[in-house]
């Protein structure tokens, strides 16, 4: 049954390099779109959430790069590519993990949005900061969707577009 897939998916060209790049530029465009209409509803992204994006707007570069490369018989450029990518979305499945620990309390955060909250030494300075500083703590999750946070979402996503790449470098032909 797996082998006729594979057949399918072979025949049909959607396993070729060209279109697994185009398939990983389609998710990272979706991945950076819902978190701007995540906040656009109001949900502040965390400092963690900001880092684990990075992978995301790097792959508006390289995955028209690996496609371009690809279709133009530019082999090693387009692995490169395609293995970059594969690497950003390691660490990024990696990072994810980290930040789903912190929202568990698995793992302590980075102290910048996480853990006890520092006392102002009066009370007119606690007024002051209130007015001054927002924010986001990433050991708090705010939106949960079928039961996982966006950081557990990303853990998945991260692996998905990790294997990916990797299929994408493999499938180059020298």
């Amino acid at each position: 049954m797996v082998g006729s897939r594979m057949a399918l998916l072979e025949s049909s060209g959607l396993l070729a390099p060209r279109n697994i790049a185009l398939l990983i530029l389609a998710a990272a465009v979706a991945a950076i779109g819902g978190a701007y209409a995540y906040e656009s509803l109001g949900y502040l992204p965390c400092e963690l959430c900001y880092k684990e994006r990075v992978p995301y707007y790097a792959a508006f570069a390289l995955a028209p790069l690996a496609a371009f490369a690809a279709q133009t018989g530019r082999g090693g450029m387009a692995r490169a590519a395609f293995l970059l990518m594969a690497l950003l979305f390691v660490g990024n499945f990696i990072l994810s993990i980290y930040h789903s620990g912190v929202e568990w309390k698995i793992f302590a955060g980075p102290s910048d949005c996480s853990g006890p909250l520092s006392t102002a030494p009066s009370v007119a300075d606690f007024m002051k900061q209130l007015q001054s500083v927002k924010v986001v703590r990433c050991d708090e999750p705010n939106l949960w969707i079928f039961g996982l946070t966006l950081a557990n979402w990303n853990v998945a996503i991260s692996a998905v577009l990790a294997s990916m790449a990797l299929v994408g470098a493999r499938r180059i032909r020298s």
